[in-house]
């Protein structure tokens, strides 16, 4: 009996076009939210998915059959998808929602990327995307995804090691204790962090060359929207004001202790006996 042929690897790596990291938030004037009038990039994290994805083929060679990107943003999300074209991945979705639209919940993307992995034909058999956004700190997509997939698997990852022909994979992830390592069975969703550069140095998102930009401009796009999907993007949570933090008021300096108890006692600070 002839052993059956091991089934090549298909990479989803979702990504996110947040405000850049270098950038100072400022609160709109509106105070509805963020200004979102600066510069923008892909989400770090994601940027180390992306990175974790090609890695894992330049390991295993031609057992990944193929890597895709996908986001979920207006029409601007697609230079976010030409740089991870750039950076190695194959081919992207763009679920394009309108400029003014509110940026999508982490349910609702999880609901999302779910859709749009019982759509590949081919099958998805490893999600890679970032532990969180910068802009939001939510960390929800992937635990979401997994639970509506019911599929395993491994958050912040730091080191991923994947067996095709087992198909399992080996994860490293962080814990407050230290290190912990899964072992789980495909599909996986794996979300990474940033000590997947600090322990690698050779998994540093790498830069996009001049050849591979040009090339990534014709690798292949699909465009969709929530409602071809079947997915309503409409936010379950309203934000009602957004403030900056109070300005912090400079302190002074006391010549003696008995002038610091002083100063306590006046701003109505009082000991209490141990």
């Amino acid at each position: 009996m002839r052993p059956s042929a091991v089934r090549l690897l298909n990479i989803l790596v979702p990504i996110k076009r947040a405000v850049d990291y270098a950038v100072k938030i400022r609160v709109n004037p509106e105070q509805t939210g963020i200004d979102l009038n600066v510069k923008h990039s892909m989400n770090p994290f994601d940027e180390i998915a992306v990175e974790e994805a090609i890695r894992i083929r330049e390991r295993l060679k031609d057992a990944v059959k193929s890597i895709k990107v996908v986001t979920i943003g207006p029409p601007k999300s697609a230079e976010t998808l030409r740089t991870a074209l750039a950076m190695g991945a194959d081919s992207a979705i763009h679920v394009e929602i309108p400029e003014s639209a509110p940026a999508p919940e982490p349910l609702g993307v999880a609901k999302t990327l779910k859709a749009l992995i019982e759509r590949q034909k081919e099958g998805v058999d490893v999600v890679i995307l970032g532990k969180q956004a910068i802009d939001d700190d939510a960390g929800q997509t992937g635990q979401m995804l997994a639970g509506l997939m019911g599929w395993s698997q491994a958050t912040f990852a730091s080191k991923v090691e994947v067996d095709p022909e087992q198909k399992i994979a080996n994860i490293t992830r962080e814990i407050d204790g230290g290190l912990e390592e899964l072992r789980c069975k495909f599909p996986v969703i794996i979300t990474t962090d940033l000590r997947q550069v600090h322990l690698h140095v050779s998994t540093k998102p790498r830069y996009a060359s001049l050849p591979n930009i040009m090339k990534a401009k014709k690798k292949p796009v699909e465009k969709l929207t929530a409602a071809e999907i079947g997915v309503d993007l409409t936010p379950r949570l309203e934000t009602i004001k957004v403030t900056e933090p109070p300005k912090r008021v400079g302190g002074g300096k006391v010549a003696s202790v008995d002038e610091l108890l002083a100063r306590l006692k006046e701003a109505g600070v009082t000991g209490k006996r141990a």
